[in-house]
């Protein structure tokens, strides 16, 4: 999946959105890139699950 995180500006962000996203499935893998705010996840989890941990972790996922 591809999500755009509007306050993931610099690589402590990128960080902290991969580990909340790790939290969820340990084995995910995650490309951040800050530039464009955008990651891509190939996990395990499903889609809400994923959106509700960024969320939780201060960085929600926006369309």
């Amino acid at each position: 999946m591809e999500l755009r995180i509007e306050n993931m500006t610099c690589g402590g962000c990128a960080r902290a959105v991969t580990k909340a996203i790790q939290s969820v499935d340990a084995d995910a893998n995650v490309t951040a890139d800050p530039v464009s705010r955008t990651i891509k996840v190939e996990t395990n989890a499903n889609t809400a699950e994923v959106r509700q941990t960024l969320q939780q972790a201060g960085y929600p996922a926006v369309n």
